[in-house]
């Protein structure tokens, strides 16, 4: 059961939590609303401090480093992707790409590739209960030597096919460039892995031309500065790249001003391909819904941008075809039938 009271849909609105769509920027220490996250410190006897982010990025990177001590055991771990499926089926979520990091929990479970098989077994028993899908992402942490990196891409690489789906490059983008970790995401990319970036956050544009050039990125997640290079927005344009956007982190983390302010209906119009996702709902107090939501009052997003929206979530999924294609079908008859019709969820 979810936490949250669901909105009503706004006048002639559809409710988005009957809208099937997929969430591919989510990582996984922070997955939970505050409320699920508490659950799961409190089954494990853990007391977690209350953090003020102060629109600082390096106070929320330490901030996150304090999750990893709730999910150093199977049962804490299961409890993790029971409560992120619950969610998602709150949500209307069909499929979560999950960022996880199994280096940090070597050594709790006795490797890295230990503690990668406890992720999957734990999403797999998820979705044999709740059938949301799940897809790993491993994280690279750019803040760490190449080493480091290369070692995250070679585990990816062992587990593609088996769970894995995608290799990701997270933390302080600052000082820390993408073209650093080449070698890395041309690995991942050769065993058939997705290459998906963070990107164009807290650095500009150039970020984003990094991910693309030098990454072989599938996906930018964030991306969002890439508004400020019309050259950039008409190359994205032209792409099968999306942006796997997070409208409440960038404001709560000082990249947008405010929400109103915000680059998404800019690089809607642009023609841009994004996804709309909630990145670390620990910290930052909204689902995925919630985001669907207030990009619909805040932005004043309509039905129609909302549902493309969603179905370009489901094509970047890496659910099977004929699964995406049935997804995509069910967003087309909730665009199609009357608000007053859709039973909330």
């Amino acid at each position: 059961m979810s936490d949250r009271t669901i909105p009503a849909p706004a006048p002639g609105g559809r409710p988005l939590s009957a809208l099937p769509k997929a969430h591919l920027h989510l990582h996984m220490e922070a997955a939970l609303t505050p409320q699920r996250t508490a659950r799961v410190a409190a089954a494990g006897g853990i007391v977690l401090t209350t953090v003020d982010l102060e629109r600082d990025f390096s106070t929320f990177a330490r901030a996150y480093l304090e999750l990893v001590q709730l999910f150093g055991a199977h049962e804490s771990l299961r409890m993790l992707f029971d409560e992120i499926a619950d969610e998602a089926v709150a949500d209307g979520v069909r499929y979560v790409e999950l960022g996880v990091s199994p280096a940090f929990y070597a050594e709790p479970y006795g490797s890295s590739d230990a503690a990668m098989e406890a992720m999957i077994a734990a999403g797999e028993a998820a979705t044999a209960r709740t059938g949301v899908v799940f897809g790993m992402m491993v994280t690279v942490d750019r803040t760490l030597p190449l080493e480091a990196a290369l070692a995250d891409a070679a585990l990816a690489a062992g587990f593609a096919g088996r769970g894995v789906v995608s290799l990701g490059l997270a933390n302080d983008e600052r000082g820390h460039p993408a073209g650093v970790f080449a070698e890395a995401f041309s690995l991942a990319k050769a065993a058939g892995l997705k290459s998906t970036p963070h990107g164009g956050e807290l650095e500009g544009p150039e970020s984003v031309v990094e991910c693309l050039d030098l990454l072989g990125a599938d996906r930018v997640q964030h991306g969002v500065r890439a508004v400020e290079d019309a050259a950039l927005l008409v190359r994205l344009a032209a792409s099968a790249v999306a942006l796997d956007v997070c409208p409440t982190s960038n404001v709560l983390l000082g990249v947008a001003p405010d929400l109103a302010a915000h680059p998404l209906p800019a690089l809607l119009d642009a023609g841009v391909r994004v996804t709309l996702n909630a990145d670390d709902p620990h910290f930052f107090g909204v689902s995925l819904l919630d985001e669907y939501e207030l990009c619909r009052t805040a932005l004043g997003l309509s039905d129609a941008t909302l549902a493309g929206i969603a179905a370009e979530s489901i094509r970047q999924s890496a659910l099977p075809p004929a699964e995406r294609e049935a997804v995509l079908a069910e967003i087309a008859g909730w665009l199609a039938s009357d608000p007053e019709e859709i039973p909330h969820v």
